[in-house]
């Protein structure tokens, strides 16, 4: 299978639009070395084969689709290469773009949880405002751990696995967490055997996690704050990592600890999701070096993965 990332900053995207925080502004004037980025989303194909998987719609899918010709096949008048579209949580960074897909012909096949539909239904109706539109082919997520197939994507497998983490501020679940409102995914490419660990968003690891990851052949993990208290420290926020359902990387118990537990099966580690405030955008930074050093790669936008 080939895994493209469309987008690999978190919400807001780096350079964020109001944000002067020293990556934001060094990126914009020059002295930060470092590559911008869209809000997170990956794409996902079979070797043979035009059609894959959408991974979460970023408010960025309209650029993401015109840097990105896969995603643009033109076999017809109107066409498209999103066979359907899986979302990982109703994050507004990784659901409104759900609303530039809406001149569709036919409704859009989605696969997501029931929290999650709920919450595209009532806190924000993404669903219920796409149903006078291309309207919404919802196929739910069960968390049972048996696979389902995308139509239109032959090869493919994807099983998912409830994850410690937080819902959208507007979802009546935000404080209290209920199972499948943030999910990681196992793609699995039958023909191949070869699976990546899908998780954007990723409040702690427990053991079911780090089976999934451990099981593996690649991981693509969050990466949102390099540590606890980043916000805080740059008084740009006042919470931690963890508060908002972000494992940090540094530190005891952080992302990078855990990604060096992995078995050396696990070829490639990488951080998706990546906050406009985390040091490793600086690719001349300690922290960027570190994560070189372990072995760890930050996505880019428009890196291809082939497993």
């Amino acid at each position: 299978m080939r895994i493209t990332v469309l987008g690999s900053a978190a919400g807001g995207g780096f350079p964020q639009w109001n944000c002067n925080c020293p990556n934001c502004a060094g990126v914009r004037n020059g002295t930060v070395r470092a590559k911008p980025r869209t809000q997170s989303s990956i794409f996902v194909r079979p070797d043979e084969g035009d059609d894959g998987v959408l991974f979460n719609a970023s408010p960025d899918i309209l650029e993401q689709i015109r840097s990105s010709p896969i995603l643009q096949p033109a076999r017809a008048m109107r066409d498209t290469a999103i066979a359907g579209v899986v979302l990982i949580d109703g994050q507004i960074d990784h659901a409104t773009g759900l609303f530039m897909l809406r001149e569709r012909g036919t409704p859009l096949p989605l696969w997501c949880t029931d929290p999650v539909a709920e919450d595209l239904s009532q806190g924000n109706p993404v669903l219920r405002v796409l149903s006078h539109y291309c309207g919404v082919a919802r196929h739910p997520i069960a968390l049972d751990g048996n696979a389902f197939e995308v139509p239109g994507v032959p090869g493919l497998s994807f099983r998912s696995l409830a994850l410690t983490g937080k819902a959208a501020p507007y979802s009546p679940h935000r404080e209290q967490q209920v199972a499948g409102d943030n999910i990681g995914v196992t793609i699995l490419d039958r023909r191949s055997g070869k699976s990546l660990f899908y998780a954007p968003g990723l409040g702690a690891i427990t053991p079911p996690v780090f089976d999934a990851m451990a099981s593996a052949d690649a991981v693509m993990v969050d990466g949102t704050f390099w540590t606890d208290d980043e916000m805080i420290r740059l008084g740009v926020g006042s919470k931690r990592a963890r508060e908002i359902g972000h494992l940090p990387q540094s530190g005891e118990g952080g992302m990078i600890e855990w990604l060096s537990k992995l078995p050396a099966t696990t070829a490639r580690r990488m951080l998706i999701h990546i906050n406009n405030t985390n040091p490793i955008l600086d690719e001349d930074s300690d922290e960027h070096a570190a994560l070189r050093r372990a072995g760890i790669e930050p996505c880019e936008d428009g890196m291809t993965i082939q497993l």
